[in-house]
């Protein structure tokens, strides 16, 4: 850790820098902080009126704020969740159980829709090797699935294809999220730890275990991801 030592300075007027997270060391306190645009270790600014730490070392960096996570404290498994179906009828994940699982939240008319062709294709392809794909329609990006299940089902059908298992229309996000997402969410965050989904056509890979092992964005196509699929199932 570098330090730099301004012996003749008062402490009181100088934070640290955001770059290096230098600590300045001045009449035996120590202050770690923020400040911007500064490259060089250089530069400083002054902070609010000084205050001693008591019973520091001259080098302790102070502890960094407290990352916020997620956590399943309920102790919820992947085989333990339900999803309904368009019928009504509840999806039992239990019959998942020693299969490679791929659950994307999908729309009808968004300019990722076309990946549904991808999506059947990567099905037809790994479904006899215990690959499953799930759907889970979704009306909260920009309202590009508005149609009932009904709707939903025949679009798909007759326009792609699909064949692999479309879920009742549900939300992803905000309090009303369906139980799978909330779990797929907490178990593997997205970039910089959000959780939130942030688009159609995201994608959640599970292992034969049912433990999340990878989490795409809208823009990786399931070409894109065949290869992953494909070292999973041979495991």
């Amino acid at each position: 850790m570098k330090v730099i030592s301004f012996p003749s300075l008062t402490p009181s007027l100088f934070q640290s820098c955001v770059v290096t997270r230098c600590i300045i060391r001045s009449q035996g306190y120590s202050r770690s902080s923020l400040f911007k645009n500064c490259d060089t270790c250089q530069t400083f600014r002054p902070f609010p009126p000084f205050q001693p730490f008591v019973n520091l070392p001259p080098y302790s960096r102070l502890p960094s704020p407290p990352r916020r996570t997620m956590s399943t404290s309920s102790g919820t498994t992947f085989y333990d969740l339900k999803a309904e179906l368009p019928s009504g009828q509840m999806y039992d994940f239990e019959q998942l159980k020693g299969k490679v699982v791929l659950i994307v939240n999908v729309a009808s008319k968004c300019g990722f829709t076309p990946q549904y062709k991808g999506l059947q294709g990567l099905y037809d392809k790994y479904k006899e090797r215990d690959f499953v794909i799930l759907g889970f329609p979704c009306n909260q990006f920009g309202g590009q699935e508005p149609g009932d299940d009904a709707a939903i089902s025949s679009f798909c059908e007759l326009n792609h294809g699909v064949n692999f298992p479309l879920m009742k229309k549900s939300d992803v996000n905000g309090d009303n999220t369906n139980p799978v997402f909330q779990w797929l969410k907490s178990e593997k965050p997205g970039l910089m730890g959000l959780a939130r989904i942030k688009w159609n056509f995201e994608k959640f890979l599970i292992d034969k275990n049912g433990k999340v092992v990878n989490r795409w964005a809208s823009t990786t196509t399931p070409e894109g991801i065949d290869a992953n699929v494909e070292k999973l199932l041979a495991e």
